[in-house]
C-alpha cells in the first residue's frame, strides 16, 4: 500500500534522539489516521545511529533506513531520501528534535486543501545562539533578494512538498537551503510558509559551522546563475563581453584620433592604451566563454529535458 505521507529525516550522529522522534511521529500519524513511512538517511554517522535505525525498523515496518558509507552532507541525504519516497505528501525534518512532528497535520492540510506545491517552515522564535541566528538572518535576506521568493526562513528543515516536486529536483552541494528556489525553477510556483515551533536541542551538539555559511552563499550564487543562464550562457557572457569589448574599442578609437590629430606621442606611452587593450582582451575572452558555454549547453544530454506537468490525448 502506498503511504499517504513520507517523512524524510537526514541525520548525522543523532542516536539519542531517534527513538523519541520516531515514537512522536508514529503517535501523530496514528492520531490523524495517516498511512506513512519514515525514511531515516544516516549520513555516515560514527556513533550508534545505524544500530538504532535497524532496531526501530525491526519494530515498526513503516520505518526504513538508508546508510551512506561516509559523510556526504545534508543535501545528498535529502536527495537519496527523495528518490526513495513514495508518499503523496513528503515531509522533511531534522533528527535533533528541534522540529516538532505536531506540525505535520497542518502542513499536510496546506498541501492537500490549500493547493501549495511546497510549504516551508518559519521558526519565528528560535532557541539557537546568536552565532547561528545572525548568519541565518543575513543568508535569508540575501536569498530573498536574489531568488525573488519571499520566505523568512529558507533553511528550516521542516518542509512539506507534493510528491512531484521532490521527483523533479536534484539536491546537491549545499542546495538543501535552496529547495524552494529549485522548485520555482522547475515550474512549481505556489510556495507557502507556515510559522512552526522551534525547540531547544535536547541531545548532542549542533552541526552548524561557519564553513557551511560561506558555502551556502557560494551555492546561492551558483543556483542564481544556473537558474537564469544555465541554458543560455551567451545571454550573460556575450552581454558582458560585448560591453567590455565596446569600452576597449572606444578607448582605442579615441587614442587613434588623438594620435593623428596631434602626432606628438606614441599611443603606447599613454596608460589609457593598456586599459583599452585590457577591456578588449577581457571582452573577447568573455564572448568566447559564452560561445563555448552555448555549444556545451546545446549539445548536453539534458538540453531538451523539460518538465511536463501533464499530457492529454496521448492515452
Amino acid at each position: 500500500m502506498i503511504p499517504k505521507i513520507s517523512v524524510v529525516v537526514p541525520l548525522y550522529n543523532e542516536d539519542e534522539s531517534l527513538p523519541e522522534l520516531c515514537a512522536w511521529i508514529d503517535r501523530i500519524m496514528q492520531e490523524n489516521s495517516f498511512t506513512y513511512e519514515v525514511i531515516l538517511v544516516d549520513d555516515g554517522s560514527n556513533d550508534n545511529s545505524w544500530n538504532v535505525i535497524t532496531e526501530l525498523s525491526s519494530n515498526n515496518k513503516s520505518i526504513r533506513g538508508i546508510r551512506f558509507r561516509r559523510n556526504y552532507g545534508k543535501s545528498a541525504a535529502l536527495n537519496v531520501g527523495f528518490e526513495a519516497a513514495i508518499g503523496e505528501v513528503i515531509i522533511t525534518m531534522d533528527a535533533d528534535l528541534q522540529d516538532s512532528p505536531d506540525e505535520i497535520p497542518q502542513l499536510v492540510r496546506m498541501i492537500e486543501q490549500e493547493g501549495f506545491d511546497l510549504v516551508s517552515g518559519w521558526k519565528q522564535k528560535r532557541f539557537d545562539p546568536i552565532t547561528k541566528t545572525l548568519p541565518t538572518k543575513l543568508f535569508n535576506w540575501a536569498a530573498r533578494k536574489m531568488s525573488g521568493i519571499y520566505l523568512h526562513d529558507f533553511n528550516c528543515g521542516l518542509k512539506a512538498y507534493r510528491l512531484d516536486v521532490v521527483k523533479s529536483i536534484e539536491v546537491y552541494g549545499e542546495m538543501h537551503r535552496y529547495i524552494p528556489v529549485l522548485a520555482k525553477w522547475a515550474g512549481f510556483k505556489k510556495i507557502g510558509e507556515k510559522v512552526v515551533q522551534h525547540r531547544a536541542r535536547k541531545y548532542g551538539v549542533t552541526k552548524f559551522g561557519w564553513e557551511r555559511f560561506v558555502n551556502g552563499f557560494l551555492d546561492l550564487l551558483s543556483i542564481t546563475f544556473v537558474s537564469r543562464f544555465g541554458k543560455r550562457p551567451m545571454h550573460l557572457f556575450g552581454l558582458l563581453g560585448s560591453l567590455s569589448f565596446f569600452i576597449g574599442f572606444i578607448i582605442a578609437a579615441y587614442l587613434t584620433f588623438t594620435k593623428f590629430a596631434h602626432q606628438a606621442y606614441k599611443m603606447t606611452d599613454r596608460p589609457i592604451f593598456y586599459f583599452g587593450l585590457f577591456f578588449m582582451v577581457i571582452g573577447t575572452q568573455l564572448f568566447l566563454a559564452g560561445f563555448l558555454g552555448e555549444l556545451i549547453s546545446r549539445n548536453g544530454h539534458d538540453r531538451n529535458n523539460y518538465l511536463i506537468r501533464e499530457r492529454k490525448g496521448f492515452e
